[in-house]
């Protein structure tokens, strides 16, 4: 340790960093990269994510490479890749507590680094790393991710880095807004009068609307359901990867979406962006603006601006309940979205494209 609290590392080290979790979770380690790359200017960074996470990491500039191992890998699978990464890294941090992200890092790194549970399991993994920091709820996932980078002694760097934008061919010209309706699960779908009032209201506006989507066969179904009236969209839903969404989104006038790693990606963008949230807790997971969160999301609230991002809720007394639905299972209903009225989204997005004003 340097007299600055500083980790002590050599001049050019080789850095892995490991965020086993879905598409939303690895994008918001990308601030923790690049806190570290802007304190090792010649390090070698890497990222050890899952398979089906590895593109929403393409292009960014902190990186040098992504290794990516299958979402269910089997033991042999484990034992091979921990064989593989074996004192490979100078350093090895584990954006989560969890037990295989946290024996990856010791395994991999002649230091590592990782959050802790205040359990007796957290104690045991204390005791093979050499920084922790104690993992803490009802705080930002950045926020907690951030802390990695005290831990080190290290400046922190705030911003969210998005995949390297593409272009689309084939896009009609002019003036768009962006609607993802499709979450990963049904406890945070909104209903599809509201998406299609939600639309209709842009074209009378004079807004081309482009749905994008997934290319998942549920997700196309649900869609299907969504726009299937003749609704005013422009269709482009399981054609983008992550860089050509990154694209799109850079160019739109607004987007909106549920709570989904999309809406996450279009916040970073900085395109105006409007979340619909359900049970999850803003505290945690609202969007991370584009520059960084000013100021904490409150719980709960009609409609709260942080920076770009316009965050949506139904407040009812639970909300937010930190649940899979009312139905408890992620295939459940929610009734704060159910019962979430299309005007107080469009007000929203009248807000967004700086049609409205209000306070914050």
């Amino acid at each position: 340790m340097t007299d600055d609290g500083r980790i002590e590392l050599p001049q050019r080290p080789r850095i892995l960093v490991i965020a086993l979790r879905r598409l939303g979770d690895v994008l918001l380690t990308t601030p923790l990269i690049a806190s570290l790359r802007r304190a090792w200017p010649e390090a070698t960074i890497d990222a050890l994510v899952f398979a089906d996470t590895a593109g929403i990491l393409e292009g960014n500039p902190d990186l040098d490479r992504v290794i990516a191992m299958p979402p269910r890998p089997s033991a042999w699978q484990s034992a091979d890749l921990a064989a593989r990464l074996w004192r490979r890294y100078d350093l090895a941090i584990s954006t989560q507590c969890g037990d295989r992200p946290t024996f990856f890092a010791v395994v991999a790194g002649r230091r590592s680094s990782a959050p802790v549970e205040a359990t007796f399991n957290g104690r045991i993994k204390r005791v093979f790393l050499h920084r922790s920091v104690a993992y803490a709820s009802g705080v930002h996932r950045v926020e907690q991710i951030l802390r990695l980078a005290d831990a080190l002694g290290i400046a922190r760097v705030s911003e969210v880095a998005i995949p390297l934008p593409r272009a689309i061919d084939g896009m009609p010209i002019g003036d768009y807004a962006v609607i993802h309706a499709a979450p990963m699960f049904r406890y945070k779908q909104w209903h599809r009068d509201g998406w299609r009032a939600v639309a209709q209201w842009l074209r009378e506006r004079k807004l081309m609307v482009v749905a994008t989507g997934g290319p998942g066969p549920a997700e196309r179904r649900y869609l299907d359901d969504v726009w299937n009236t003749g609704a005013p969209v422009f269709r482009i839903d399981g054609q983008l990867d992550w860089p050509r969404l990154a694209g799109l989104l850079a160019k739109a006038r607004v987007f909106i979406g549920p709570d989904t790693s999309v809406t996450h990606l279009a916040a970073a963008s900085g395109c105006p962006t409007v979340a619909i949230f359900g049970p999850t807790d803003p505290r945690s997971w609202g969007p991370w603006p584009a520059g960084g969160l000013d100021a904490a999301w409150a719980a709960s609230g009609e409609c709260q601006r942080r920076g770009n991002v316009w965050l949506v809720q139904n407040p009812l007394p639970c909300v937010p309940c930190q649940l899979e639905g009312c139905g408890r299972r992620i295939e459940s209903y929610s009734s704060c979205l159910d019962e979430l009225a299309p005007r107080q989204v469009v007000e929203a997005v009248e807000q967004a494209l700086g049609l409205a004003t209000v306070a914050r």
